[in-house]
């Protein structure tokens, strides 16, 4: 998946907010949510740019390295990560095309279904997510 777009590491690290508060929502972040996500990073989000971090490693990491250290911090809540990404994403409308809103929403419910299928809690903020990502 190609994008004309220049992506940035925040964009990358603002992901991995949205999707850490997806996971926990539930006030749990099982290992398997954490399994889902390093997975598509893998195999979806790698292929989006070129962009590297300083250390010459692929940026789309960041994704799990700030999934990783936020899930490390007890007192960061799910809502106020949530509440950031759309902070972002609202400044950053431009770098959000169809096939990254797309594969976000997708990155989102998978990890959403992860653990027992998708809870209440999961259910609203991926409900909340869709309505954000259609806004233009």
């Amino acid at each position: 998946m190609a994008t004309k777009k220049k992506m940035t590491l925040a964009f990358y690290q603002n992901l991995g907010k949205l999707f850490y508060a997806i996971a926990a929502s539930d006030g749990n972040v099982r290992p398997i949510e954490f399994d889902k996500l390093k997975n598509l990073v893998k195999t979806q989000w790698l292929d989006i740019d070129e962009l590297e971090d300083t250390f010459g490693t692929d940026a789309a990491y960041q994704i799990e390295i700030v999934f990783d250290w936020l899930n490390e911090k007890e007192e960061l809540n799910a809502e106020a990560c949530f509440k950031d990404f759309i902070a972002y994403k609202k400044g950053q409308n431009h770098l959000f095309t169809p096939d990254i809103r797309r594969l976000t929403l997708k990155t989102a419910s998978t990890i959403a279904y992860a653990f027992s299928g998708i809870n209440k809690s999961e259910l609203a903020l991926l409900a909340k997510l869709d309505i954000e990502l259609k806004i233009p």
